[in-house]
């Protein structure tokens, strides 16, 4: 193992380490202070479980980050370069980390949550943390400043949203998470990008360790889930990866893939999830915001699976959609021709699941 991939290696653990070590302490305040998410009709779970296991992804990023870090400057010699930029990116993140907080503490409204993520959103712009440059998605390749700001909110925003909505079922958010850190540690690796490489790597042990308690640890022992805390932080972490990977492969960095394909690809399911979820709230005369069981594990649910299995053909429908596109890109498929071709898989795969959904109810109703 060369000397980089012990810096990798290091930060994972001890991201792991904190969170594994951080987790049954959060166990034990919530018990005693009873902060749990309670069942009710529209949540798969059927036992009030503690819920603010999310808490622990941040300051163990910070824990692992800041240890790894300072082993690698002592280790090459080299200098910690510090930013306003990287202040103002943290601020952001901590924004993001304390709506989370302080929802899963005493449930804040949907449009306060939205103006301070917002805010929190608009770090990475202010830094020239862009999406200025699409690539050739729909033909676009580099767009001007006023339009790249406000879209960066938006991507940032979606992204944050989307994996904090999916979230509905042991293991779908973090496990979702866990694939793209782990492209991320991979994608940054090939560029030789040491600084976000350890990030990936540290939240990827944070998220694996909680994963263990979330899908393995019995309720009323070691059960956990992450709450809004631990689905926004994981967003905002991701989207911050994304948009810098798309700055780097900027900067004439060889990739074998579009890098605007790499980011989209790891984001389909839970984008075209909430996009599909919106829609369909929206002609139906239902607010967007409001809760009910449209997303894609409460259909796989309705269609017979249970919990586990939903959750594996869900993280085998994310892997698909990421290694298909790529494939399809090594074709020279064009990338607005990739879109269109999943949206199409996206939708076919709802239509079969419906179709099996209704031929369900149709034979209940018969056998009753």
């Amino acid at each position: 193992m060369s000397s980089y991939y012990i810096y990798i290696f290091l930060a994972f653990i001890i991201g792991a380490s904190a969170t594994a070590v951080t987790i049954p302490l959060i166990i034990a305040f919530c018990r005693k202070f009873g902060y749990y998410d309670q069942p009710n009709q529209r949540k798969v779970h059927k036992q009030a479980v503690p819920r603010l296991g999310g808490i622990s992804f941040l300051p163990s990023l910070a824990v692992s980050f800041a240890f790894t870090m300072l082993v690698y400057y002592s280790q090459t010699n080299t200098q910690a370069e510090f930013h306003l930029s990287s202040a103002l990116i943290v601020i952001g993140a901590t924004i993001i980390f304390l709506v989370g907080v302080l929802d899963d503490l005493v449930d804040l409204p949907a449009n306060f949550k939205f103006v301070i993520m917002s805010i929190g959103s608009s770090a990475l712009p202010i830094c020239n943390l862009a999406l200025d440059n699409l690539h050739g998605f729909f033909g676009l390749y580099e767009i001007p400043i006023w339009v790249a700001y406000p879209l960066t909110v938006f991507v940032i925003m979606t992204i944050v949203n989307s994996l904090n909505l999916i979230d509905g079922i042991d293991g779908l958010a973090s496990g979702i998470a866990a694939i793209c850190l782990a492209f991320f540690v991979y994608l940054y690796a090939d560029v030789r990008y040491i600084v976000f490489d350890v990030m990936s790597a540290a939240m990827l042990g944070s998220v694996i360790a909680f994963m263990a308690f979330n899908i393995f640890g019995k309720v009323g022992r070691m059960k956990i889930f992450m709450g809004d805390a631990g689905s926004l932080i994981l967003g905002y972490v991701l989207a911050y990866l994304a948009i810098k990977y798309l700055m780097v492969t900027k900067q004439d960095v060889y990739t074998h893939v579009n890098p605007i394909l790499i980011v989209y690809s790891m984001f389909i399911v839970p984008v075209f999830d909430l996009v599909r979820v919106a829609v369909t709230r929206i002609a139906s005369g239902i607010p967007m915001f409001h809760a009910d069981q449209r997303h894609i594990h409460h259909v796989l649910m309705r269609c017979g699976l249970s919990m586990h299995q939903t959750l594996i053909v869900i993280i085998a429908l994310v892997v698909f959609f990421m290694l298909g596109n790529m494939a399809l890109d090594d074709m020279d498929m064009p990338i607005t021709i990739i879109f269109f071709l999943d949206v199409a898989l996206y939708l076919l795969f709802f239509a079969v699941a419906y179709i099996i959904i209704d031929r369900r109810e149709t034979m209940s109703e018969i056998l009753s």
